[in-house]
């Protein structure tokens, strides 16, 4: 590629009192956090899905986005070749994660490569992108942080994939996660994820709810017999989201994802990745999800967005509330932070934000955003004021835990309480207000 599409230089760390849009004021890849680099902690990647493929259209209106990458969008170019387009696209989105210094990209099978006239078409168009991938990888050094597979836009997929009352649609699926999954691994994929997007039901008057929870059973335990006949070593996630496009998913929240798990013999096999909006959609916390997560042993990683508390769908923000991410930080360190995952920003622009460089603004304000809120939950964590009022809020159970150790029946309980006169617990304050003051004092502090 000879002519540029973003006229930006590459962005660079200039510091909190920088005046510069185009330059990091808070994320310093190679400052040193807890033992490690920004970059090894935060791991952040740019998909490919609204960054490059999407151009700002919705259901009320046509794209408005400046995506001269994109057929569509180039002027008396509609009939350009499929496959020149997609090497195209590949050109801008390297292009423009290089410049941004990321270290990781992620996207799904349809993102890179376009849909053939037959299964076997597509495979051969897909591959071949995937070899373009390669070589782009190769020469900026960005890796894949995850691939996955879009088994829910086709009109193929209407009544969903896994769980489709047509066996011959859970096969394509099949197929078509198997071939990615294939590609994933020859690009070096640390993870690959599933989403089901629209694995639920609208109504329970035409869906046999437990034969469609088999039948995705069945498919995920396919999905990690594949993992090891192919020898991936990355790890396989499922992402959750409570509702859209379904009105009932099967992954709403981490819980349930959870509970799945257990059910057809997969926690051992499967994590998940949390996306910070799908987490306020199911009516949690960001950081309960990642808690939750990190409790059960299925910690994976996050899609790093966010929502709008007014707003009931997914709008994929990219993420601006430091106290929030903060909180997510917190709980993502005390877990021990990431392995194979990172931050992805799966975040798309408003319609409105038509320039070119938006595209890096949003990133920017969102990388600068983790960062800050990994040194403000580093902060809290070094401090140990926090974790000292949590430690002693539970002393009292030091003396007691033969009781969590099974020792002590309910019935011995009762005798003991029974017995003694004095006994008249009171309750102490959980000094909540102080505690959520000792955050705001380390957002505020940090440098």
């Amino acid at each position: 590629m000879n002519t540029p599409f973003f006229d930006v230089d590459p962005i660079l760390f200039e510091g909190p009192d920088s005046d510069n849009p185009l330059a990091f004021r808070w994320y310093d890849a190679d400052r040193t956090v807890l033992g490690k680099t920004m970059a090894e902690h935060l791991r952040f990647g740019v998909c490919y899905w609204h960054s490059f493929a999407w151009d700002g259209s919705d259901i009320f209106g046509a794209g408005t986005l400046d995506r001269p990458w994109n057929p569509a969008s180039r002027t008396g170019d509609a009939a350009m070749d499929p496959m020149a387009a997609a090497k195209l696209k590949m050109s801008a989105a390297f292009e423009f994660i290089d410049k941004l210094g990321a270290p990781f990209f992620s996207f799904h099978d349809i993102d890179i490569a376009p849909a053939g006239g037959s299964f076997a078409e597509t495979c051969r168009f897909f591959d071949e992108m995937a070899d373009e991938a390669a070589g782009h990888m190769e020469r900026t050094g960005i890796e894949l942080l995850w691939g996955t597979t879009n088994a829910f836009s086709h009109p193929r997929f209407m009544a969903g994939a896994a769980t489709n009352p047509d066996p011959d649609m859970f096969a394509y699926a099949a197929a078509q996660v198997a071939h990615c999954m294939n590609a994933t691994h020859r690009l070096g994929g640390s993870n690959y994820v599933l989403w089901g997007g629209r694995e639920g039901y609208e109504t329970l008057l035409n869906t046999d709810m437990k034969r469609e929870l088999d039948q995705l059973g069945r498919f995920m335990n396919m999905v990690v017999e594949h993992k090891y006949a192919i020898g991936f070593e990355g790890t396989l996630l499922i992402e959750p989201k409570p509702m859209e496009p379904t009105k009932h998913q099967y992954d709403y929240d981490v819980a349930t994802v959870h509970s799945f798990l257990q059910t057809y013999g997969l926690a051992d096999e499967i994590k998940v990745n949390i996306e910070v909006n799908h987490a306020t959609l199911s009516g949690h916390d960001f950081h309960h999800e990642v808690a939750t997560a990190v409790n059960a042993g299925i910690f994976g990683s996050i899609d790093a967005n966010a929502g709008d508390d007014r707003l009931g769908w997914d709008l994929d923000l990219f993420p601006k509330s430091v106290e929030q991410m903060t909180l997510g930080m917190l709980e993502i360190l005390r877990g021990g932070g990431f392995t194979t995952g990172g931050l992805m920003f799966d975040t798309k622009l408003r319609r409105q934000s038509i320039a070119r460089d938006d595209l890096f603004l949003g990133h920017i304000g969102g990388m600068d955003t983790m960062a800050r809120s990994l040194l403000a939950a580093a902060s809290i964590i070094e401090d140990g004021e926090i974790d000292r009022r949590r430690a002693d809020r539970y002393a009292g159970w030091s003396n007691e835990q033969r009781i969590l150790d099974g020792e002590v029946t309910l019935q011995a309980l009762h005798d003991a309480v029974l017995g003694d006169e004095t006994f008249d617990p009171q309750p102490v304050s959980g000094r909540q207000e102080a505690i959520e003051h000792v955050v705001a004092r380390h957002i505020e502090r940090i440098r």
